[in-house]
């Protein structure tokens, strides 16, 4: 299994190497979507086999992979494979109008794949150094994505990231090395200190003072990826002005990997603290998020950034999810993050249709969508009500699950809050999609997105498949993902 992990890793880097190799962009391009798929075939079958076998743990833990990791895996790689099919469409229209040059496209797909195996490489590690240099590879890595253009606003933006983002780092290991002094008390070797499943085995064992500033500085340090409020102010920046298809890998992708992190030091904290401390501190953080993503809903006018708040509200209801606790708790987390995961990466997507489309982020400037690009439009408006928490789709499942283990595992003023939030979030999203979707056109003449054949048919199918997934999701969830999920529930509690 060692061998899939490396694939898993690995493939997405094919993208890279083309570049190396001086293919064009187009080449590239095919070359990423082929590491993508591979990768995201390798971590199938990985999963199958870890929910089966047990985990892989090698070289000292550096490298380990237990039902949590191959989960994950599974959720950014198919992530992944989206993204890269939308940019090979995306970038090719953008060096074609003028907007990139050859070199800024050949620094994407270098930077994209780097970027897609540095997050993977996350879930393939039981290191929590390791965990916590890759996590901030990953992230330089994005920053790259997020200033491409070379414009103001995409420059600013990377700028703030690079800030704030460094402001998470440095809490972040100064939690990393609480944790190995917590350790200090088990009599543990110095490289078990950092390990995983020695630090899990062992928690009752580690320094309950250590512990509680290791926990609450890993939320606050890895939350700043995640989007977790007050550390959030980042995410909208960043998302809206990056290229589409690198807002997909940074939502559904990005997020999720600071959540793993969290994860695991929660599951550490329970096992040597008790469920309170780290519930408290999960529900207060939570709830703030989900306040601060709901109330920008309500008022932004940049549909990208509508969609990053959107990310923020639902990083801050799976933060609750993992409040709450439970088996439902936990079960509701992971259908979330994987729900969420595909819903967004399918909305940022069918926002590049827009942007090549209507030549603006305005949302007050883009009407009629349903009518003047059908297939874009139609994304749209469905994606939109599946994120929103509407049935059918996977987050309207995932959020019941949540709201039912609040009501199982803690006070019911607390379920019912993140009722009112997600009500309020719901009329939000929709008010502004329905009103893009909807009508002619108003000032903006759009063009086709994607005038040559082959592009259209390449922007179309993370699009199309996506959404199908994503539906799926809500209606019928599989019975080796359900043991993935169940098997991923034991691994941490």
């Amino acid at each position: 299994m060692t061998a899939l992990i490396v694939l898993v890793v690995l493939l997405p880097l094919l993208g890279a190497l083309a570049v190396a190799a001086r293919a064009n962009s187009r080449g590239a391009g095919i070359a990423m979507v082929v590491g993508a798929l591979g990768s995201f075939a390798a971590a199938i079958v990985l999963a199958a086999e870890v929910a089966h076998r047990g985990r892989v743990e090698a070289w000292g833990g550096f490298l380990y992979v237990d039902a949590l990791g191959a989960f994950f895996s599974v959720v950014v790689s198919l992530v992944v494979v989206l993204a890269s099919f939308g940019s090979a469409a995306y970038l090719r229209v953008e060096e074609q109008r003028g907007e990139l040059s050859s070199f800024q496209a050949r620094l994407y797909f270098v930077f994209f794949s780097v970027f897609a195996s540095g997050m993977l490489a996350v879930f393939s590690t039981g290191n929590l150094g390791l965990l916590w240099v890759l996590v901030e590879t990953s992230t330089l890595a994005s920053v790259v994505l997020v200033g491409l253009e070379g414009k103001a606003r995409s420059l600013e933006a990377a700028w703030k990231y690079v800030i704030i983002s460094s402001f998470g780092v440095t809490i972040a290991l100064v939690a990393t090395l609480f944790l190995f002094f917590s350790a200090s008390t088990a009599h543990l070797t110095t490289s078990e200190r950092l390990t995983w499943l020695s630090l899990f085995s062992h928690a009752h064992s580690l320094s309950p003072t250590s512990m509680r500033l290791a926990f609450l500085l890993a939320v606050v340090g890895y939350g700043t990826k995640v989007g977790l409020a007050p550390m959030h102010t980042w995410l909208p920046d960043a998302h809206s002005e990056a290229p589409s298809p690198a807002s997909a890998m940074l939502s559904a992708g990005l997020l999720v990997t600071g959540m793993y992190a969290i994860i695991r030091y929660r599951a550490i904290a329970i096992a040597c603290l008790g469920a309170r401390y780290p519930g408290t501190v999960l529900l207060f953080l939570g709830f703030l998020t989900v306040f601060i993503g709901v109330m920008f809903l309500v008022r932004a006018n940049n549909y990208k950034r509508l969609f990053a708040y959107s990310s923020i509200e639902h990083m801050g209801i799976i933060a609750v999810a993992l409040g709450f606790g439970g088996t439902l708790g936990l079960y509701g987390a992971l259908l979330q993050i994987l729900a969420h995961a595909v819903g967004k990466a399918v909305l940022f997507l069918s926002s590049g249709h827009l942007v090549l489309g209507y030549g603006t982020r305005d949302a007050a400037k883009v009407r009629g969508v349903l009518t003047a690009l059908p297939l874009a439009g139609g994304v749209l408006l469905l994606a939109s009500l599946g994120v929103a928490g509407s049935p059918p789709f996977g987050v309207f499942l995932s959020e019941l699950t949540i709201v039912r283990a609040g009501f199982a595992e803690t006070n019911p003023f607390l379920p019912a809050l993140l009722l009112l939030f997600l009500v309020i979030g719901f009329v939000s999203l929709l008010a502004t999609t329905l009103a893009m979707v909807s009508g002619e056109h108003g000032d903006v003449e759009p063009v086709p997105p994607y005038p040559a054949r082959s592009d259209r048919l390449l922007a179309s199918i993370p699009l199309v498949g996506g959404l199908a997934a994503f539906a799926l999701l809500g209606l019928w969830i599989p019975s080796g993902l359900n043991e993935l999920l169940m098997h991923s529930i034991r691994a941490i509690s």
